[in-house]
């Protein structure tokens, strides 16, 4: 789980929330629901009265007031599960999520060259450099994420967690990446590719095509014979889809793991080893706009 002695206080410490506005405000409605729930119990008859001006009949009026207590009990505890999942999903999960990420790359000793798509903080991005650092490999891992604010909060969390030597951090566009065609033995992305296209709707076909053109990106940066691995929420069959009919080899689907209150998987694929031409074959292009 990475560094010995590591706890989860110290994993908050280093990385923080990056949303923390949604489970605090997820925690206030849950305290209020709860409140209202506790009211309802302990004056449930004055408010069985309350309803009795408004429904005919004592027994109805009682069913009201049970029926509504009973919506606004459970409706906190599905907040409070809510604010609970979403704290859990941002750090303590995300890096057990990394830690599986990392062991599903087999030897990390040969790697030169690592990218993680949607670095956000770093923890995937540190638990890549700190598996080089153990491995004694002279690579690097580059983190890129569309926003240029985030790299000063993830190069301090390297400098933390002692990888800054392993780390490289640069902003760029996910659907575009400024990077050459081969170039990296590992490419791996958690919980980032579905919120590319987010702003036409998750639902919609635009941001479905926005998903697949990162995700082409992926296959199109990654050597002959390098690693992809996602870790993503809700759309791991059409990423499934897409990688077959890219060509890809030994792709690898992981159990169901419930993150941000959805459903998520941890993908791994291999890209195919370049080879030689026969009179019946043709050579894949990996190039952008073949994959869009």
């Amino acid at each position: 789980m990475g560094k010995a002695g590591r706890d989860w206080g110290q994993i908050y410490s280093i990385y923080g929330v990056d949303d923390w506005q949604t489970p605090i405000f997820l925690l206030i409605y849950a305290i209020f629901f709860s409140i209202l729930s506790v009211i309802f119990l302990v004056y449930f008859e004055p408010i069985c009265y309350f309803f009795h001006h408004f429904l005919p009949g004592p027994s109805s009026a009682r069913f009201a007031a049970g029926f509504t207590g009973s919506v606004t009990a459970l409706s906190a505890v599905c907040l409070f599960y809510a604010a609970g999942n979403i704290f859990y999903s941002s750090v303590s999960l995300h890096w057990e999520m990394a830690q599986r990420m990392v062991n599903a790359v087999g030897d990390w000793s040969s790697v030169k060259h690592a990218l993680d798509l949607g670095c956000g903080r770093g923890i995937l991005l540190n638990a890549v450099a700190l598996q080089l650092k153990k491995s004694g490999s002279s690579g690097r891992v580059v983190g890129l994420h569309p926003t240029p604010t985030c790299s000063l909060s993830t190069l301090r969390t390297a400098g933390i967690e002692g990888v800054q030597e392993y780390v490289t951090c640069r902003s760029g566009d996910p659907r575009k990446l400024p990077f050459s065609d081969n170039y990296f033995d590992v490419v791996a992305s958690a919980a980032f590719v579905h919120t590319v296209g987010k702003e036409f709707g998750q639902k919609t076909a635009v941001a479905a095509a926005e998903r697949m053109r990162v995700l082409g990106e992926v296959v199109r940066v990654l050597k002959p014979g390098g690693v992809g691995v996602v870790w993503d929420l809700v759309h791991a069959p059409e990423y499934v889809k897409r990688l077959q009919e890219l060509k890809m080899e030994d792709i690898r689907v992981s159990e169901r793991v419930t993150a941000f209150m959805v459903n998520s998987h941890v993908i791994v694929f291999n890209k195919p080893s370049q080879h030689f031409v026969g009179p019946n074959e043709v050579r894949l292009d990996w190039r952008l706009n073949n994959l869009c």
